[in-house]
Parts: C-alpha cells; structure tokens; sequence
C-alpha cells in the first residue's frame, strides 16, 4: 500500500509542478477544471445520484466550466465581476457559516438540488482559486497549497504520535485535538521560514492558522459525507490515494478562503466605487 501510494506521489507531483509553472492559458483552466469535474462526479456519486442525474450534473458543469476557461480567463472583466465578486465570497460564506452548522449538527441531507448545489459550491470554487491564484503567481499559489499539505502530514503524525482527545469521534475516529495541535505548530515554523527568507509580515502566520482550521473543516465535511454514505473513499483514481477529493478535501475549504482574502482589497474597491 505505501508502495502504491509513493509511486502515485511520484507521478502526480512532479506532472502538477510542470503544469503550474508551464502551461499558458487557458490550458491550466482546462486541466484544472478537468480535476474538479472528477472530484464532482465523486461527489454526486456519494450523494447518491442516480447515472442519468450524474451524466447531466457533470455535462452542465463542464460546459459552464470550458466556456469561463476559454472566453473569460481570470484576467477578464466577466470573471473578475461575476465570478471573483460573487464566486468567492459566496464560498467564503459557506465555509464560514453553513458548514460549522452542517458539521455540528451532522446533518444528512436528502434533498438531492441541495446536494448539487453543495457540491458545486464545494468544488468549483476550488477551480476558481486555483485558476485566480496562479493568476497571481504560481510560486504564491503553491505556498498555499504547501501549508494545508504540510498541515495534513503534521496532524496525522501528532495524531499517532500524541493523540488522546478525540476531534470529531462521530465523523472523523482518527482526527484528535493534538494532531490540530501539530498542525498549527509545524505551519507556524512554515510561516516563519517564509517570514525570514522574504522579508514579509509576521502576521502571514495567523493566516496559515486561519487556512489550517478551514483544510481541517475541508476534510471533516468529506469525511462526513463518506460516512453517511458508507464510503471508505472518494473514488479509485488515483492508486493508494482513493479518489481526487480524498486528495483535496482541505484544498476545497482552505484555497477559495485564501482567494478570498487576498481579493479583498477589489471587493473594497469595487465597493467604493459602487457607493454614491
């Protein structure tokens, strides 16, 4: 199983930097749309949608997402007004309020348009942080990713290592507060290295806090889901990893929430010029 897992990594790694820093676009639209179209279908199929209902979810996603990708790249006034304005913090919302009360309360949802529309609120926003950061550089949106990937490996160590209480016992058996702990201390000595080396503000820090908590309610919401529907993973796509959400979980909560933040100084501004 380790085995099948480094050899998947060592793939998977190397062909996702050689995109990020590679390809034009809006081929790195179209890749990554390609990637949460996946992780969509995981979705609908943990849902329990039926085929026919699956087929049609992902075709309309698809074409919303290749017509964004290929007449509104993340330069252009429609993404910037319509999706970056209303995408992103709409996602911001979602993970803020609704998914704490969804994991509070454990909810299962029945209703399948709530499902669907969980899942497009979920995953493509994933897609458009991906597209808007690397926008503004690839190097920033991969000290992103870095920290939830860095957080994920730290807390499942701690876990093993010091874990006593229990996360979340109903959800998730193996997360525990000292594997959080972990976490959040290892991003810290993360964040500083990036402090020390560009001169930038300590308070960067805080921020990969505030993304460790978001990838942590990232990962539980899909645990949640696995679970209720009796699902040990996401998929099969990837060998040793399950599926691509087993792989982005934390991504999907923690990079729109980063976009979102650094976009704010545009909703301010748009704000200003927006108020008589």
């Amino acid at each position: 199983m380790l085995k099948t897992r480094l050899i998947t990594a060592a793939i998977l790694i190397p062909a996702f930097l050689a995109a990020l820093f590679l390809l034009p676009e809006p081929y790195w639209s179209l890749l990554m749309l390609a990637g949460v179209l996946i992780g969509l279908w995981e979705w609908a199929h943990m849902a329990g949608f039926k085929p026919a209902v699956r087929y049609l979810y992902i075709t309309a996603s698809a074409i919303a997402g290749v017509f964004l990708a290929f007449w509104h790249g993340p330069e252009n006034a429609f993404m910037q007004e319509y999706a970056l304005y209303w995408g992103l913090p709409l996602a911001a919302a979602f993970w803020i309020v609704l998914v704490p009360i969804w994991l509070w309360r454990r909810t299962r949802v029945q209703n399948i348009y709530l499902m669907m529309l969980a899942g497009w609120w979920i995953v493509l926003p994933l897609w458009l942080a991906l597209v808007s950061l690397r926008a503004l550089s690839p190097w920033l949106l991969l000290s992103i990713m870095l920290v939830v990937w860095i957080a994920d490996s730290a807390a499942y160590f701690a876990g093993k290592r010091f874990g006593k209480r229990k996360l979340a016992v109903n959800i998730s058996p193996g997360k525990t507060w000292e594997g959080v702990l972990g976490a959040l201390v290892v991003v810290s000595l993360y964040g500083a290295a990036l402090c020390i080396a560009f001169d930038l503000n300590a308070l960067l820090i805080v921020g990969f806090w505030i993304l460790t908590i978001f990838s942590i309610m990232g990962d539980l919401l899909e645990s949640l889901i696995k679970r209720q529907g009796g699902f040990k993973d996401s998929g099969n796509l990837l060998p040793g990893h399950g599926g691509i959400l087993d792989r982005v979980d934390g991504l999907t909560s923690s990079l729109p929430m980063a976009a979102f933040f650094l976009h704010l100084p545009l909703y301010y501004q748009a704000w200003m010029y927006s108020t008589p």
